[in-house]
């Protein structure tokens, strides 16, 4: 018996023809294919998109699996027709995606946030549909992110500073939005592509994104500094005047006559001449200025007769000034211009030490805008930061504007922002402020309305009597 099956073996083995193909089990990525035929079901889409339920999910279009037609790794549905909202808790079940493409559609609604479980995505582009919302800063988990093209939808808020967790993104698209804000610092060492354009963003370029053109931040009118024109002071100085415009200067070819030579000759040294008598005036007016005060510095020290001091302290009790302040604020316009233009100090500073020129040198951005004017956040050469309210249509004259402000300076309270310093001219009313990193009370409770609704009511709680302090 043993003999006999060893010979049917034989036979068995011996008959096999290479020449007769084998047929193969191919595998079915059943449970990707469930979670696309539900997209399919949840997004209305134009006849386009046909999937023959009767083949494998591998062979449809637009859809790529993996070498063992185990798993779908790629979803490129571009120009398909599309249409209605971006159904949550599907597409983030294609546990193996690596890209996504779901372009030139008419997708609305939100981004869905199931999108941050798709952890071996490489690839998101959802340009030119009509999404809606603000960027979720959870796309930062997305670490093997490569390409996000985010551009031409109805998007808003900020852009988050968590894109800096993507350390191996090469392109980023943001452009044709309405983003507002100014930008965060982008320190990607990988990105090579950036786009912003044509958004709502203000304030000055950050120095990490200064290396990419133009074009990039193009249509932010509130953009400036880096490769864009560089940024203006956010108030025109008093001392300030209207530089004069020249016109275009027309090429000509022909060469200079003599007499236009000697005449440019003669115009220049008659130039410098006025020139050198003007500093001459000037050394004369100092020279006179230094020894008039020289003089009542003498004369203060011998002392006045008795009668004319008791005259003058008489004339300028009610003010607090002696005769002679009076006499040099009355006779210098110098000093009483100097006076407009002062920057007062009120209750106890923060321990400030600068004047309006260094406040007029500091670079700014806008914080935002109310009823009584804008808030400008100035950095100031040597690093103090501060904030400026320009305000506006404040009809108070000076003295009851300054009695004011030394009233709120003397204010110290923990829920208050205590005014530090005041500038007070015709054209001008500024207000100096401590500089809050932290955000604003605005800010802070969008974040607090924002939370999940499984926060319990007791943190919540805790959290406004922390905001409120």
């Amino acid at each position: 018996m043993p003999l006999l099956a060893l010979l049917v073996l034989a036979l068995v083995t011996g008959s096999y023809d290479p020449s007769v193909p084998v047929r193969t089990v191919r595998c079915e990525p059943t449970q990707d294919r469930e979670v696309l035929l539900a997209f399919v079901a949840a997004v209305p889409h134009e006849p386009r998109l046909r999937w023959n339920v009767n083949t494998s999910a591998c062979d449809w279009a637009g859809v790529a699996c993996d070498s063992g037609r185990a798993a779908v790794v790629s979803l490129r549905l571009p120009g398909v027709g599309l249409v209605g909202p971006l159904p949550a808790g599907i597409l983030g079940r294609l546990s193996a995606l690596r890209v996504l493409s779901l372009r030139s559609n008419r997708l609305s609604g939100t981004i869905p946030a199931d999108l941050t479980l798709l952890a071996h995505l490489r690839g998101l582009y959802l340009q030119d549909n009509l999404l809606s919302g603000s960027i979720p800063a959870a796309l930062a988990e997305l670490i093997r992110l490569v390409r996000l093209d985010l551009s031409a939808n109805n998007l808003t808020g900020v852009v988050p500073f968590a894109v800096n967790n993507l350390t191996r993104l090469t392109g980023l698209f943001l452009e044709n939005n309405h983003l507002s804000g100014s930008l965060p610092s982008i320190g990607i060492a990988s990105l090579v592509d950036f786009n912003v354009s044509y958004n709502e963003l203000n304030g000055s370029v950050p120095r990490s994104l200064e290396r990419f053109p133009a074009s990039s931040f193009a249509g932010n009118v509130d953009l400036c500094g880096g490769p864009l024109p560089p940024c203006k002071p956010f108030f025109m100085s008093p001392a300030a005047s209207p530089m004069p415009v020249e016109g275009p200067v027309e090429e000509s070819s022909k060469k200079l006559s003599t007499a236009a030579i000697i005449a440019i000759a003669v115009a220049s040294i008659t130039g410098l001449l006025l020139l050198m008598l003007l500093l001459l005036v000037i050394c004369v007016l100092l020279r006179r200025r230094s020894r008039t005060k020289r003089r009542t510095k003498d004369m203060t020290a011998k002392g006045l007769e008795s009668s004319a001091v008791a005259a003058a302290v008489g004339r300028s009790g009610d003010t607090g000034m002696t005769s002679s302040s009076k006499e040099e604020m009355s006779g210098s316009g110098a000093g009483a211009e100097a006076e407009r233009n002062r920057l007062v100090f009120v209750g106890i500073s923060g321990g400030y030490s600068f004047d309006l020129e260094d406040l007029l040198r500091a670079s700014a951005e806008v914080l935002g805008k109310g009823s009584t004017g804008t808030s400008y956040k100035a950095v100031l050469e040597e690093g103090t930061t501060v904030v400026v309210k320009r305000l506006k249509d404040v009809a108070a004259a000076k003295p009851e504007f300054e009695s004011h402000m030394q009233t709120l300076g003397k204010v110290e309270h923990a829920s208050l922002l205590t005014p530090r310093a005041y500038y007070y001219s015709k054209d001008e009313k500024l207000l100096v402020l401590d500089y809050l990193p932290s955000g604003s009370l605005s800010s802070l409770l969008h974040a607090l309305l924002s939370l999940p609704a499984t926060v319990p009511e007791v943190c919540r709680n805790w959290l406004r009597r922390e905001i409120g302090r």
